[in-house]
C-alpha cells in the first residue's frame, strides 16, 4: 500500500512546512522587505525593467501610476490564471508573496526621502540593487515561498508549449525588457539585463548552487514512497534505476530527478518526512535534454 495516497499529499507538505515555522517566516519576511527596498531605493529611480516591477516601472512613467498599485493588480490577475493553468498546489505557495510584496513596496516609498543616494553611477546603482534582490528572493524561495508575478507565466509557458523553464523567462522577462527600450531608451535594455543576470545567479546562489536546476541522486529503502511524491507534489519526473551497495553488495533502487532550484526546499523536506535515513546527493544541473523542467 502507498504511503502516499491522493488525500495524503497535502498532509504530508503540512508536515514539511509546520517544521521551524516561525524562522521560515521571519526568512520570508526579512528577503521581500529586502526585494521592497531594493525596488524603491534602486530599482525604481533608475528605471531598471524586469519583471511584473519593470511593468510597474513602465506604467508610472506612461500613465504616473503608482507602482504598487500595477504590481497588485498584475498579481491577482497572474493568481488566478495560476489557479485555472497551474492549480491549487502549485498556485497556493504564490499567493503570500504575491500580496506582501506589493503592500511592503508602497510602505517602503517613504525611505527614498531618507535614504539619500547619488544616482550618477546608474552601472554601480544597477549592480547593487540586483544583487540586494538577488539575495532577497533567494531568502524566499529558501524558505519555499515565492513572489508570483511573471514566474508563473513562465511556469504556464513551460507546461503547455513543452519549453525549459529558462526558455520561458526569455520570453517573457525579454518581452518586458524589450518593452522598456520605447519608452527609456535602448540604455536601459542593457541595464536591466545586467540587473537580470546578477539577480537569477544571486537568487540561485543563495539557496544552493549557481544553477537554475538541481539534480537530486537518493537512495531510500522507501523509493515507492518517494517517487509518489515527486509525482504528485513536485510535479516532475523521477527516473528509478538498479544499483548495487559497494560494501554490502546488496540490491537497492536509486532515484534521480531533475527540478527547478526554487523546488529544492520542498524535495528536500519531503526526502527527510518520509525516510530520515535516506542518503541523496544533489549536484548542479547546468543543462537538460529530451524534457522539460517546470
Amino acid at each position: 500500500m502507498l504511503f502516499f495516497k491522493k488525500n495524503k499529499k497535502v498532509n504530508v507538505l503540512k508536515e514539511i512546512y509546520s517544521k521551524s515555522t516561525l524562522s521560515r517566516y521571519f526568512m520570508f519576511l526579512a528577503g521581500i522587505l529586502i526585494v521592497a527596498v531594493s525596488y524603491n531605493v534602486l530599482i525604481l529611480p533608475n528605471n531598471i525593467v524586469y519583471g511584473i516591477g519593470g511593468v510597474g516601472v513602465i506604467f508610472k512613467k506612461i500613465f504616473n501610476i503608482d507602482p504598487s498599485l500595477t504590481i497588485l493588480i498584475g498579481d491577482i490577475l497572474l493568481i488566478i490564471l495560476s489557479f485555472v493553468f497551474l492549480g491549487v498546489e502549485k498556485t497556493k505557495y504564490s499567493i503570500m508573496g504575491s500580496i506582501a510584496y506589493p503592500i511592503l513596496v508602497k510602505l517602503t516609498e517613504p525611505i527614498v526621502e531618507i535614504v539619500r543616494i547619488d544616482t550618477t553611477d546608474i552601472l554601480l546603482l544597477t549592480i547593487f540593487g540586483a544583487v540586494c534582490t538577488g539575495f532577497g528572493l533567494g531568502l524566499i524561495f529558501k524558505a519555499g515561498f515565492n513572489t508570483g508575478g511573471t514566474d508563473i507565466l513562465n511556469a504556464i509557458i513551460s507546461k503547455y508549449f513543452k519549453t525549459s523553464l529558462g526558455t520561458s523567462m526569455i520570453i517573457i522577462d525579454g518581452s518586458i525588457i524589450l518593452s522598456g527600450v520605447f519608452i527609456f531608451g535602448a540604455s536601459t535594455i542593457m541595464y536591466s539585463l545586467i540587473a537580470l543576470y546578477i539577480i537569477s545567479i544571486l537568487t540561485d546562489k543563495v539557496v544552493i548552487g549557481i544553477s537554475r536546476n538541481k539534480a537530486f541522486y537518493i537512495v531510500t529503502e522507501k523509493p515507492v514512497e518517494i517517487k509518489e511524491f515527486i509525482l504528485q507534489n513536485i510535479s516532475h519526473g523521477v527516473t528509478l534505476i538498479d544499483a548495487r551497495g559497494g560494501y554490502t553488495n546488496d540490491k537497492e533502487k536509486m532515484l534521480m530527478c531533475v527540478i527547478p532550484t526554487s523546488m529544492y526546499f520542498r524535495l528536500k523536506e519531503g526526502i527527510h518526512f518520509i525516510d530520515e535515513n535516506a542518503f541523496f546527493v544533489v549536484t548542479d544541473a547546468y543543462e537538460t535534454s529530451g524534457g522539460s523542467v517546470e
